[in-house]
């Protein structure tokens, strides 16, 4: 178990509410997020990481406290988190453990994109009214049941960003339809007790599929035709237990459906800050990286002796770099995630791309400097820091907007105009 500062020391905020101009909402929904990061997550968090085994516990508790349905609204009985709300609460999550963090994410998505994304989407009045009471079956086993939702991405292809139709095809059939493919890195697999697979709606007589047959869709955990397979033994993240998933001509009845047919392509197209939904881990990790430096230079680490090394020349100036990273990456990520709308203009796509990259591969910066500052204590698992290091490694390949996908993006986008050629 990893050592925690003292009980009565309460963490201050990521983000000041004040500084920030954070709503009053948003400032609770933190301080929720925060207190039971501190209390609950991170007593717990070098367990998942030893085992490599999911946190489940602490879903049990998310669901006690409410945190299941931080996206869910408030009028169909949930938090009422917003996308910046959800971001903000989701950075004091990921500050103690990324693992639960990332898997959290995965389920608040199904939530988020279903709620408050899916309003700003245009939809025929009857499938506005029949999705909003398809949602409520689903909100109804998250709030009731405490039911967990995971959201499979990775096909090992191109098509997790954006490039190419899903691989894993849904086909009609009488009352439903039948799922057929694979899933990689799957994140909560054997774990939730729902699939939300993105998939390609295959039709009679299509020559070729399209991504705007994208279906979004929940598989039961224990439907007939499911199968979770491969081995999980990861360098970070080892609690989101990411193992394959096979769908075998899966059933799956009309009201799987998480989206009506075509609106998960339309959001995608113009909602696109809703792929920045896993930096907010990152930026939590980032945090926490920093925050045991000082506390630890400080001597004021629980577990260690204490003895501060803070006098010396070295340490004060490599944490004056790590804060200047730190607030730099802090001001352009709560930028980009305050700019998240629909049909966002150029210059702010740009930025989120440049926020998730950012955010990326600064929180791997920050705790490997954390490392070399705090020398070789630093590298023990009574330590937080080095699993602080591993998780944050892992951040700059997480699918769809990989940091390599950023750069790329960000070169070509800025270079040129919509519909511009060399030809």
């Amino acid at each position: 178990m990893d050592a925690l500062p003292a009980a009565t020391a309460a963490d201050a905020p990521i983000f000041d509410p004040d500084a920030f101009r954070l709503t009053p909402r948003e400032a609770a929904l933190a301080a929720r997020a925060r207190a039971f990061g501190q209390a609950t997550l991170a007593p717990r968090a070098a367990r998942w990481d030893r085992e490599a085994s999911f946190p489940t516990d602490n879903y049990r508790d998310m669901h006690g406290n409410g945190l299941l349905g931080v996206c869910i609204p408030e009028a169909e009985g949930g938090l009422g988190a917003d996308f910046r709300a959800y971001c903000l609460t989701a950075a004091e999550m990921g500050r103690y453990c990324g693992a639960t963090a990332l898997t959290w994410n995965m389920h608040v998505c199904s939530t988020l994109w279903t709620g408050a994304l899916s309003e700003d989407l245009e939809m025929p009045e009857a499938v506005r009214a029949e999705h909003r009471r398809r949602r409520r079956l689903h909100y109804d086993r998250i709030l009731r049941e405490g039911a967990v939702y995971a959201q499979p991405f990775s096909e090992g292809g191109a098509a997790a960003a954006g490039a190419v139709p899903f691989g894993t095809t849904a086909r009609r059939v009488p009352g439903g339809f039948l799922v057929s493919g694979k899933k990689i890195f799957a994140s909560l697999a054997g774990h939730a007790d729902y699939y939300g697979v993105l998939c390609t709606e295959i039709r009679d007589g299509e020559a070729r599929p399209s991504r705007r047959d994208t279906l979004y869709l929940a598989v039961p955990r224990d439907a007939p035709g499911v199968v979770v397979e491969g081995a999980w033994d990861p360098l970070g993240m080892r609690g989101t237990v990411s193992r394959n998933l096979v769908f075998r001509d899966v059933f799956v009845e009309e009201d799987a459906a998480l989206m009506p047919p075509g609106v998960y392509f339309q959001a995608a197209m113009r909602w696109p800050h809703m792929f920045m939904t896993l930096s907010p881990t990152y930026m939590g990790i980032a945090q926490a990286a920093y925050d045991f430096t000082v506390r630890y230079l400080r001597g004021e680490w629980p577990g260690t002796p204490p003895v501060k090394r803070r006098m010396y020349p070295t340490k004060q100036v490599a944490v004056a770099e790590m804060r200047v990273m730190l607030e730099q990456t802090r001001a352009l990520w709560f930028q980009a995630i305050t700019e998240a709308r629909p049909d966002p203009g150029k210059d702010q796509v740009l930025r989120a791309w440049a926020a998730q990259h950012t955010v990326m591969e600064n929180a791997a910066a920050l705790a490997a400097k954390a490392v070399r500052t705090c020398g070789g204590q630093s590298m023990l698992k009574s330590l937080p820091l080095e699993r602080l290091y591993r998780d944050a490694r892992c951040g700059s390949l997480m699918l769809p907007w990989t940091a390599e996908l950023c750069i790329d993006r960000i070169g070509r986008e800025a270079l040129y105009e919509k519909g511009e050629t060399d030809d």
